[in-house]
């Protein structure tokens, strides 16, 4: 029987992990079933803030306390796409579901629409794409030591700076990615 309990996971880019798409990040797990699996990258902001995707999407904005915020690289798949991570219900958003009981990920318009207005959630990270694996892919990726697992936590998604997000979820496990090696084993 498969076990599918990395919702609500880090999952680490193990050093040596090279793929341009993954190396160097830290995923957020937002679903895992017998489907496959579903997240977004937490460490990646890319050189455009909201103000810039507000302006694109013709949703004024101009005085919005949000119109800083950057806007992160969430993954591959679908990058027209944006996925919204924040803290709070899912059930005032068009397009949501409820990750934990305090996070969900939203992907309808009238979440940027709010942000623009500068009302939603005080605490979400905005994101373009998402990643995703096939049924059965990511435990494979993770036997052949490519990832690293750890529970989630909002306080390193919303009060660690970016660039520090990696480092502070290996931390959990109290490890040193920088010392860590393809050969690491498995009991």
């Amino acid at each position: 029987m498969q076990h599918f309990g990395l919702k609500d996971h880090f999952l680490l880019a193990m050093p040596h992990l090279e793929d341009p798409n993954f190396a160097g990040s830290l995923s957020y797990l937002c679903d895992h079933d017998e489907n496959g699996t579903m997240g977004v990258i937490v460490n990646r902001p890319l050189e455009l803030t909201l103000e810039s995707l507000f302006e694109q999407l013709e949703l004024g904005g101009e005085e919005s306390p949000h119109r800083n915020a950057p806007v992160y690289y969430g993954g591959p798949v679908h990058k027209d796409r944006g996925f919204i991570l924040h803290r709070g219900a899912s059930t005032r958003w068009d397009s949501s579901i409820q990750v934990t009981e305090a996070l969900s990920l939203t992907t309808s318009m009238d979440m940027l629409q709010a942000l623009a207005a500068g009302e939603g959630p005080e605490d979400f990270l905005v994101c373009l794409g998402c990643a995703g694996w096939e049924a059965g892919q990511l435990e494979q990726e993770i036997l052949e030591n490519a990832w690293l697992t750890v529970e989630g936590r909002s306080d390193i998604l919303f009060e660690v700076p970016p660039e520090q997000r990696l480092l502070a979820a290996a931390g959990i496990l109290g490890v040193d990615l920088n010392l860590m090696t393809r050969e690491a084993g498995h009991s």
